[in-house]
């Protein structure tokens, strides 16, 4: 069962191949953007596929990071995935950022309670706490640092993702271990999350707080008649 995971929700524009009966990554593609994944992501798509050795027919189903993350870049790869599955006829498949850090700081730590949490700017964090089985204790919401103080301290939580430091910080020598501290997992832990997961509705973007950038008001154009 072989499956393609692909991530856009950060700077990485990343995908892989996996090969979940071996239990083993055949290929992989990672380029690190600030902008332009949406032209990047193809390219690294069929990079994968080659050094797999694989054709799109061999495939099983698409892996997806949903975000949180970028809106823009959230966007490009849900819909990449979507796209693939619609015409290869195959699942596409969600896994959301906060759970794939957990995932990751389980698997260096030890099997145990994980707070992930991201920096979102402007004071927010968009949090969630998984337990040591990766179930959701506190779903992924947006949050205040004294919240999240207060759900690492309650579950005894290792810390992950972009914003685990300053939490750490906040509680002093009591705080569990930190790491990793990135905005999003390795690509190959999507795809690993994402064996045995039952399909679903599509997936679609996580979106935890509203964009930047807004619409003006007040600048309306009149119609021409």
């Amino acid at each position: 069962m072989k499956i393609l995971a692909i991530d856009t929700a950060a700077k990485l524009c990343a995908a892989s191949v996996y090969d979940a009966d071996a239990g083993r990554e055949l290929g992989r593609e990672v380029l690190d953007l600030d902008k332009g994944h949406a032209e990047h992501l193809m390219g690294v798509i069929d990079a994968a596929m080659q050094a797999a050795g694989l054709g799109f027919s061999g495939l099983y189903a698409v892996a997806v990071s949903v975000g949180p993350g970028s809106f823009t870049g959230v966007r490009v790869a849900v819909s990449a995935a979507r796209g693939l599955a619609l015409a290869l006829d195959i699942p596409a498949i969600g896994v959301n950022t906060l759970e794939a850090l957990a995932a990751e700081a389980r698997a260096r730590y030890e099997p145990r309670t994980v707070l992930a949490a991201l920096d979102g700017g402007r004071g927010d964090l968009q949090a969630a706490v998984y337990d040591n089985a990766g179930m959701a204790l506190f779903e992924p919401a947006v949050i205040q640092l004294d919240k999240a103080i207060l759900l690492a301290t309650e579950y005894d939580a290792a810390l992950a993702g972009t914003a685990a430091r300053m939490i750490a910080e906040a509680i002093g020598a009591e705080a569990g271990p930190v790491g990793p501290v990135a905005a999003t997992a390795d690509i190959g832990t999507y795809a690993r999350l994402a064996v045995g997961r039952q399909a679903g509705e599509r997936p679609k973007p996580l979106y935890l707080r509203e964009p930047d950038a807004k619409p003006q008001a007040g600048f309306i154009l009149p119609r021409s008649r």
